[in-house]
């Protein structure tokens, strides 16, 4: 029997860890958390602004989540979400007006806002492609101050 249970306890360890996905977290950000996160150094961060009642942000789904799950593998790229209508003086400082908006921070400042389609692959693209500038920008700097 104790084999039997050893078995067991060794396939529900595989199913949970070896074939099951992983999923990433989006990291909720708040009024309290904004600032700190979009500031950390040398890290993009990819949010979405949104509200609950929004029937466009419904229409989201897991995509969000998805996204996240994608990029879980991208070095120093970070997806969150910050919920307009509980944190209002965030979406008002980084000038939200309509929901759902998408928009790529890096030390701190808004260096991108997303408009085009609305699934993984072009929002992967899109915050690659802006990791990218960010992370050029930064080298270019440095060398510059040299």
């Amino acid at each position: 029997m104790k084999v039997r249970d050893g078995f067991l306890f060794f396939l529900a360890f595989l199913l949970v860890f070896c074939v099951l996905p992983s999923t990433s977290e989006v990291i909720t950000l708040t009024e309290n958390t904004f600032s700190d996160k979009v500031k950390e150094k040398d890290t993009v961060w990819f949010v979405k602004f949104c509200v609950p009642w929004c029937k466009y942000c419904k229409k989201l789904g897991t995509l969000w989540d998805d996204l996240a799950g994608v990029v879980e593998r991208e070095d120093e790229i970070e997806i969150g979400q910050v919920d307009c209508s509980t944190d209002k003086p965030v979406c008002s400082k980084v000038d939200i007006h309509s929901y759902p908006t998408f928009k790529v921070f890096y030390d701190g400042e808004e260096v991108a806002k997303f408009k085009g389609k609305r699934d993984v692959e072009s929002l992967k693209a899109f915050v690659l492609e802006e990791a990218e500038k960010a992370a050029n920008r930064e080298q270019d700097s440095e060398r510059d101050s040299l």
